[in-house]
C-alpha cells in the first residue's frame, strides 16, 4: 500500500478527491478529525499497524482510562479497468481487535460518493455503538481466556530477558577476570549472579514500558554489538593485561546499550529496524576490517581494530538510520545478499593480484575492489527493491528488466525453457 502520486494519472485523480470527501464527511457525522496526524508512513499500513493506532490516543499515548483510542479509518483505491474503481474503506474502532471493511466497484465519477455512503455506513451511531461493544466483548473474552486483563504489553519481553541474561553473565566473567582469580568456585556463583540480574533489570524494564520483539532486538543489538566493538578495540590497541580486555568488552556494551535505549525511545522499532540494527553492525565490522587491511597493505594480521570500530559506527550508524527510515526485514536481508554478492564478484575478479604476486600495491588494489563490488552490489540491491510506486524512476516508466526463462520453445519432447535477459513493459 502506498499513498498514490501524480504520475498514477486517474488513480491520483480519484485518491485526491475521495480523500477530500471522507475529511468533510468525519465532521459531518459529529467526530472530530485530527488534522495534524499527517497519516502513516510507508509501510506502515499493515493490518496490525491500524490496530496498534487504534489502541493510542489522538496524541499517541497508549490507550488507558485518561486518553481512550480513536477510530481509524484507512481508504483504499485501485483501478478495475473500464473507467471502474475498487474502493474499500477499513475502519477500527477506538482499542479493537476488529477491521471492518466495505467494498464497492465503482465508475469513475462516482468514487467520491459512493465512498460517502460507504463511510456513514461504518461511522454511523449504530454501527459505532456496535463496534464498541463488540470491542468491549472481544477485550473480555480475550483476558479471560489469557486470565490477564487487556491487551498484551511487551511482547519483546522474552527476548531482552535472554539478551540482558547473556550480557549480565559477561559483566561478571569480566569482573571475575579482572581480579586475576580462576577460581571456579568464584567464577560459578558471580556467573549466576549476573545472570539472575540481568535477567532481573529485563524483566523490570517490560513491566515499567510496553517494548516489542522489535525494540527488544534493538536493545540487545546495542548491548552485544557493543561489547564486541569494545573487546576488539582492547585486543587492537593490545591492551595489557590481557584480562582488562574484558573490561572494555563492558564498557562498550554499556555505551552501545544506552545509545540502543535512546533511540528506542525516540520511534517505536519493528522487526526491520532490528533487522538494520544488527546487519548494519555486521557489515560494518567487514568493512572495518577491509579498511584496515587496505592501510596495511597486507592480509596476514587480524585487524582487531578495524573489526572494533567499524562495528561501532555500523552499529551507530545503523541506529540512527532505525529512526529515520522504514524497512522490511526481507528488504533488508536482500540488501545483505547483494553486498556480499557483490564482495565475493569483486574478490573474484581481482583474485590473479594477490595470487601471481602479492605486494602491497596488488593488495590493497584486490581489496578496493572487493569493497567497491560490496559498495555496488548493496546499491544495486537497494535500488531494485525498493518500492517503485512511491518514487517512480524514469527508467521504469518504460518498462522494468527481469532474467531467468523469458521463453518457452516447443519441441518434440516439449517445452524447453529459454534462459536469457529481457525488458518488458508499456512502450
Amino acid at each position: 500500500l502506498h499513498k498514490p502520486v501524480l504520475a498514477e494519472g486517474h488513480i491520483f485523480e480519484r485518491a485526491q478527491e475521495l480523500d477530500a470527501t471522507l475529511r468533510d464527511a468525519v465532521e459531518d457525522l459529529g467526530y472530530t478529525l485530527y488534522v495534524a496526524d499527517a497519516g502513516p508512513l510507508g509501510g506502515r499500513t499493515r493490518d496490525e499497524d491500524l490496530l496498534e493506532r487504534a489502541g493510542r490516543s489522538a496524541l499517541g499515548q497508549r490507550a488507558d482510562e485518561a486518553h481512550p483510542g480513536t477510530w481509524v479509518v484507512s481508504p483504499r483505491i485501485e483501478s478495475a479497468g473500464g473507467g471502474d474503481f475498487v474502493v474499500r474503506l477499513v475502519a477500527v474502532a477506538p482499542s479493537s481487535h476488529e477491521l471492518r471493511v466495505r467494498v464497492e466497484t465503482v465508475p469513475g465519477d462516482r468514487v467520491a460518493v459512493r465512498g460517502l455512503v460507504m463511510l456513514r455506513d461504518l461511522l454511523t451511531p449504530q454501527a459505532a455503538a456496535s463496534a464498541a461493544s463488540e470491542a468491549a466483548q472481544d477485550d473480555a473474552t480475550r483476558g479471560s481466556a489469557r486470565g490477564v486483563q487487556g491487551p498484551a504489553r511487551s511482547q519483546g519481553r522474552a527476548v531482552l530477558a535472554i539478551g540482558a541474561g547473556l550480557f549480565g553473565a559477561f559483566t561478571a566473567f569480566s569482573l571475575q577476570q579482572a581480579t586475576g582469580s580462576s577460581d571456579p568456585r568464584v567464577l560459578y556463583p558471580l556467573l549466576a549472579v549476573g545472570t539472575g540480574i540481568g535477567v532481573g533489570a529485563a524483566l523490570l524494564a517490560a513491566d515499567e514500558w510496553d517494548l516489542t520483539s522489535g525494540d527488544a532486538w534493538v536493545l540487545t543489538a546495542g548491548g552485544l554489538w557493543g561489547a564486541t566493538s569494545g573487546f576488539l578495540i582492547a585486543a587492537g590497541r593490545d591492551v595489557q593485561p590481557t584480562d582488562d580486555r574484558y573490561s572494555w568488552g563492558v564498557g562498550g556494551g554499556l555505551i552501545g546499550l544506552s545509545l540502543a535505549t535512546f533511540a528506542v525511545t525516540q520511534s517505536t522499532m519493528d522487526d526491520g529496524d532490528a533487522t538494520l540494527a544488527h546487519s548494519g553492525s555486521a557489515i560494518g565490522l567487514a568493512f572495518g576490517a577491509a579498511t584496515q587491511y587496505l592501510y596495511e597493505g597486507s592480509a596476514s594480521n587480524t585487524p582487531y581494530t578495524g573489526m572494533g570500530y567499524g562495528a561501532a559506527i555500523g552499529l551507530a550508524g545503523a541506529g540512527v538510520l532505525a529512526t529515520a527510515v522504514t524497512l522490511s526485514p526481507s528488504r533488508v536481508l536482500l540488501i545483505d545478499v547483494g553486498t556480499g554478492g557483490g564482495a565475493l564478484i569483486g574478490a573474484a575478479a581481482g583474485s590473479p593480484l594477490v595470487f601471481n604476486n602479492q605486494t602491497q600495491s596488488n593488495t590493497r588494489a584486490w581489496l578496493s575492489g572487493t569493497l567497491g563490488g560490496a559498495v555496488l552490489g548493496g546499491g544495486l540491491a537497494w535500488w531494485l527493491t525498493r518500492d517503485s510506486s512511491i518514487a517512480p524512476h524514469a527508467l521504469l516508466r518504460w518498462g522494468t528488466p527481469s532474467a531467468g526463462v523469458i521463453a518457452t520453445t516447443p519441441t518434440r519432447t516439449g517445452s524447453t525453457p529459454v534462459y536469457g535477459a529481457s525488458w518488458s513493459g508499456p512502450f
